[in-house]
């Protein structure tokens, strides 16, 4: 293969189009990024629905749905997952609170995503392995008590008016980071 530079297209190349393709019984077998996301009362079970795909997209250990947040089944969440409630491992906690106790009880750090006075940026967070992360109610964000809980707090600098993005859009940005930084693949066999 050639090498390219930045901005260089190359014009004989195929768009990935399709699932995978493995069967998903192998797909399910495949090693799990240490990676569990935790979802604090999200209000919009089409943002669940986006966060379910990118839980399949960076194949996390575990997505947590806590509170009042949608899960399966649930018609608008089947919509935009798109089938992966399938086969991302879910679990369901009655509060983020519940969730972070768990990960902790296993000695795995929790993090969450959050603006405060004390957050690091994402793109200079040193992010340790295993870890959880819990993303925020869109109006609210992150329940006081859960920060508390939490060993570590980061943000995504805003240069806007708002002082938040979309939460599914936050999961993304803040989980391929991670995933970046602990240089593991993605899929190392798709």
């Amino acid at each position: 293969m050639s090498k390219r530079k930045a901005g260089d297209m190359e014009t004989n190349f195929h768009v990935r189009s399709f699932d995978a393709p493995i069967p998903l019984e192998e797909y399910a077998a495949l090693e799990k990024n240490p990676l569990y996301i935790i979802l604090d009362n999200l209000r919009s079970a089409f943002n669940v629905g986006s966060i379910f795909r990118l839980c399949d997209a960076m194949r996390v250990s575990g997505l947590f749905l806590c509170g009042y947040t949608a899960s399966p089944p649930h018609v608008k969440l089947d919509k935009t997952s798109l089938g992966t409630v399938d086969y991302v491992p879910w679990k369901k906690f009655p509060a983020a609170a519940d969730a972070v106790r768990y990960l902790k009880e296993r000695g795995i750090m929790v993090w969450a995503a959050e603006t405060t006075s004390a957050s690091v940026p994402y793109s200079v967070a040193q992010y340790p392995s295993p870890l959880g992360i819990v993303f925020g109610n869109e109006a609210l964000g992150v329940e006081r008590e859960v920060l508390d809980l939490c060993d570590g707090l980061v943000e995504i600098p805003l240069y806007g008016f708002k002082n938040s993005i979309n939460v599914a859009a936050s999961c993304a940005v803040i989980g391929f980071e991670v995933i970046r930084e602990w240089k593991r693949p993605v899929h190392s066999r798709i």
